[in-house]
């Protein structure tokens, strides 16, 4: 493990998003965990207003099938041991899952927000969101029903190496 924590985060900028679904994923290598430091999601395609039901979960065995995207380093030149990936497998992220998998979820933290307004959680450090080093759970946030304006979705995650 670094003796330096290194900070990322998985993004997703003017998407069309499936539906209800996954829209970030990332799950600790069998070297590094992590701890979510803050969330995000919003919609620049509408001019119509709409709630919107989000969690942050985890997710056991069958990960979600994803689009690989890599973690973005905060400070350039960094580069994560969290890697783009397609399957949940250990090491990896991505965005906006095609399917969802089989594997059971846990919801950590449900919300709501309304598409015009964008959803940001920041955590206090009590309430962060950690996932150890191999741990065989992913961390997943996903938007639980299906807007009715499927494009200009913007979304992230940022997360540090532990």
């Amino acid at each position: 493990m670094s003796a330096v924590a290194k900070t990322f985060s998985v993004v997703g900028s003017n998407i069309t998003i499936v539906g209800g679904a996954t829209l970030v994923f990332i799950r600790p290598d069998t070297d590094v965990g992590f701890e979510v430091l803050r969330c995000w999601c919003g919609q620049d395609s509408t001019e119509t207003s709409e709630m919107q039901r989000i969690v942050l979960q985890t997710q056991l065995a069958t990960m979600p099938t994803l689009t690989s995207v890599n973690p973005i380093p905060h400070q350039l030149g960094e580069t994560s041991l969290i890697v783009g990936g397609t399957a949940g497998a250990a090491g990896t992220c991505g965005i906006d899952a095609s399917a969802e998998g089989g594997g059971a979820t846990v919801t950590v933290v449900p919300d709501s927000f309304n598409n015009l307004n964008g959803w940001l959680w920041i955590p206090t450090p009590e309430e962060r969101i950690i996932l150890r080093a191999a741990a065989t759970s992913g961390f997943g946030m996903s938007i639980e029903t299906t807007p009715t304006t499927l494009t200009g979705w913007s979304f992230g995650v940022t997360f540090r190496e532990i």
